[in-house]
């Protein structure tokens, strides 16, 4: 009797082994969902949409245009130029009407704002550039929308953009808004891909509604990609604490608690801070992706490209650039009331060649999809 409860027992675990066996090559998503991706073994894969045949984005307005006579004045939000993110994406529009439409060198100003500065020095920044004569006059960032509101309506004669921002009742201010969110999606479905452990996470630089915008499609994202990923989120500093943008410090402190707790892909939104985040990627051994400019391609965070498998490139070079031809032009109502995937405002880069041609072509069916609204991408976590 005793060898016989001994043999039910050897075949019970004998049975439980396969069973074991077979839950884990179900739950690793070892078919071949995960093939030529770049992914490690983990999420179990949802069925991805296919790329058009043709792309749905609009073709970019090649018409010359003179804008020699424009003086051009850019606030830049917090850590200016050099940020290898928001600030250099307004740039790298500046410099581009520097050499498509002739713009003086000469007749461009840019200032740059301090972290938790008072609002008068914002005040007293926009009103410098119009005293002197700039315009148009680009503030860099939503927290120049109240001293937009006050210095736009002391020079009525002055064309004011504001990226991330409205300023209702003011008809010289021309709103440059974005939808990151949609942006933020395919960057979730590229750490869904590339992620080995099926475990991200997200890094934000103050827990703004902005801010939360990136956070909820990334998500979103990674979610349709593999709905049983587990995502790792974090705020730098929260709401009314802009250092979150310029402390490389925490930011890597913040990727580091997520990557210790399993996070293999990391997603910043975080200005100047995501340099900090991209050190914790590379210490840790894991990968991240970057925001607003190809950030692979930035000079100042050049010693840690090699883990940035990508870029949510949020197309604030495009909106300047734009804003400041429609200026040329005299025609502002050309311009799109929201730069997004349709109109190429947000995106994602592939430099690095980490991203191959499979992982490409679902990252470009679930583009569409987004584009032709059979995807609702939300902007609130």
């Amino acid at each position: 009797m005793r060898r016989r409860m001994r043999g039910v027992a050897v075949a019970a675990i004998a049975l439980t082994s396969v069973m074991t066996m077979a839950a884990c090559a179900k739950d690793s998503g070892g078919g071949n969902n995960n093939a030529g991706t770049g992914s490690g073994a983990a999420c179990e894969f949802a069925e991805a949409p296919s790329a058009p045949a043709t792309s749905n984005t609009s073709a970019a307005n090649g018409d010359k245009v003179d804008a020699s006579t424009l003086k051009i004045g850019l606030a830049y939000d917090i850590g200016g130029r050099g940020d290898a993110s928001f600030n250099d994406s307004a740039a790298a529009g500046l410099d581009k009407a520097i050499a498509d439409m002739g713009v003086k060198k000469e007749n461009t100003r840019e200032l740059s704002a301090a972290p938790n500065e008072d609002e008068s020095a914002k005040q007293t920044r926009l009103r410098q550039l119009a005293s002197e004569g700039f315009s148009p006059i680009i503030g860099v960032g939503f927290a120049y929308a109240e001293s937009m509101k006050l210095v736009a309506g002391e020079f009525p004669n002055v064309k004011f953009g504001l990226v991330d921002g409205s300023v209702e009742g003011a008809a010289n201010v021309t709103p440059l808004l974005f939808a990151e969110q949609e942006g933020s999606f395919l960057a979730g479905v590229i750490a869904a891909y590339q992620s080995k452990k099926c475990h991200v996470g997200f890094v934000g630089g103050v827990e703004i509604p902005l801010i939360q915008k990136f956070e909820a499609g990334y998500a979103q994202g990674a979610k349709a990609a593999a709905p049983k990923i587990q995502i790792e989120k974090k705020y730098i500093t929260p709401a009314g604490d802009f250092t979150g943008f310029q402390d490389a410090p925490k930011g890597q402190e913040a990727a580091k608690g997520q990557i210790d707790k399993g996070a293999d892909v990391i997603y910043q939104a975080a200005g100047a801070s995501g340099k900090g985040i991209f050190s914790a990627a590379k210490q840790g051994g894991v990968l991240a992706i970057g925001v607003d400019s190809d950030q692979y391609n930035q000079a100042t965070v050049a010693d840690t490209k090699d883990v940035i498998v990508s870029s949510m490139l949020k197309r604030v070079d495009v909106a300047v650039y734009d804003f400041v031809k429609a200026v040329a032009k005299n025609d502002l109502a050309g311009l799109p009331k929201v730069f997004d995937l349709k109109v190429d405002g947000v995106g994602y880069s592939t430099s690095g060649g980490k991203i191959d041609a499979k992982l490409q072509g679902i990252l470009e069916g679930y583009k569409a999809q987004i584009i032709e609204g059979k995807i609702k991408v939300a902007d609130k976590p």
